[in-house]
């Protein structure tokens, strides 16, 4: 009988076992951006399970909605797991959106669909993905003014049944990430969404230290002030019946602030080039013909699929220097006796500075410095109001 050989080595077979592809979710540029996309859709859902008021009460101004979440599971690769949402007077913006057009589920898909990306270099404002909402970052104290003028803003919105050139207020949040809290005022945005500005002025009718630095100068879209307006024998072009009914309506606006005894406001003024836009446009289109990428780039001439822009799809296409006025609110159109083709964006900014103590300070150290004449800013709310008015008249040509 043969010897039995060496026993033979086991090969382990190894098996191979199918791991599905995990799908990973884009994450927003921050946390606290996409604690504000979740908690604003969390709210306006459930918002919606809450039939309107029938009439705001005093409670109503002064009412918040908080979120707080701990070790949450549901969304980790989007979401920090620890993190608080904090909405301010619900019910009181909803009424506002309401008032002002706008639907909550377009104002939803608007903020949360993509998240909306930072402005500039200091991180003060915020940009809706579609470009038809911006939220400002504010102070503890700030939220405070807008409590303050909240019930008088909302009353006098009603009073001019939303059709008013102050900032319109939307939403109120504070987002707390990592003991760090963070407070937002979402509004319409006053630029357009899809008409690229191309000249950009922030205009108080003052004339002291009222010139951009050289440093501002040297950006790609400057913030020009009001000696840089007049020193470039800069006008707006409107015809007699727009200039007329956007200062009938800009008189109204200051009346209230003016009442409010608010100052230190501007007036926003953005310029559309139709001609330069046109030229860019050909320009896009000759690259594309060369292989080029498709699509425009943000700020031209694509609409938003989704949002608040989203109606605009279902319209006929807009041509060059085209609007839709329910969405690009603050335009207004040049006139055909223009020296160029121009679109015009005209709304009210910074309207939560009261004449407080700490600017009749700073109105009597100005008036030390520069003479009682002097154009200075931080002058009383009547005279500022007087002296805005006049400069902003002289701006049409």
């Amino acid at each position: 009988m043969a010897a039995a050989g060496p026993p033979r080595a086991k090969t382990k077979k190894k098996q191979k076992r199918f791991v599905p592809q995990r799908v990973k979710v884009p994450r927003a540029a921050d946390p606290p951006l996409a604690v504000l996309c979740w908690g604003v859709s969390h709210q306006v859902n459930e918002l919606s399970q809450v039939p309107p008021p029938v009439m705001l009460l005093p409670d109503d101004f002064r009412a918040s909605s908080k979120i707080k979440v701990n070790n949450h599971l549901f969304n980790r690769e989007n979401l920090p797991s620890h993190f608080k949402f904090k909405e301010y007077c619900p019910q009181v913006f909803r009424n506002l959106r309401e008032r002002f057009g706008i639907d909550d589920q377009d104002y939803q898909v608007s903020l949360t669909r993509s998240p909306p990306h930072w402005e500039g270099s200091d991180r003060r404002l915020l940009l809706s993905s579609d470009r038809t909402l911006v939220a400002k970052e504010l102070s503890g104290e700030d939220v405070a003014d807008v409590h303050g003028l909240l019930s008088h803003y909302h009353q006098y919105v009603v009073q001019c049944h939303g059709s008013t050139l102050l900032p319109r207020f939307l939403g109120m949040y504070r987002v707390s990430v990592d003991n760090e809290e963070t407070y937002l005022l979402v509004m319409r945005n006053m630029f357009s969404h899809r008409l690229p500005v191309h000249r950009k002025y922030d205009l108080k009718g003052s004339l002291v230290s009222r010139e951009a630095s050289d440093k501002e100068k040297g950006k790609d879209l400057p913030t020009l002030k009001d000696m840089d307006f007049l020193n470039k024998n800069e006008k707006v072009y409107v015809a007699e019946e727009d200039q007329r009914d956007f200062m009938e309506k800009l008189r109204r606006d200051v009346e209230f602030l003016v009442q409010l005894k608010i100052m230190d406001y501007s007036l926003l003024l953005g310029i559309h080039e139709v001609g330069r836009a046109e030229e860019l446009e050909e320009e896009e289109v000759e690259e594309e013909e060369g292989g080029g990428d498709e699509g425009g780039p943000p700020g031209g001439y694509g609409t938003s699929p989704e949002g608040i822009g989203s109606f605009l799809n279902s319209h006929r296409p807009l041509g060059p220097g085209d609007f839709d006025p329910y969405v690009d609110v603050y335009a207004l159109r040049g006139s055909e006796a223009a020296p160029r083709r121009e679109v015009y964006f005209m709304g009210l900014i910074d309207v939560l500075t009261q004449y407080d103590a700490r600017k009749k300070a700073a109105h009597a150290a100005k008036t030390v410095k520069h003479g009682a004449g002097a154009e200075i800013s931080t002058v009383n709310p009547e005279q500022y109001g007087k002296r805005f008015l006049d400069f902003i008249t002289n701006i049409f040509a």
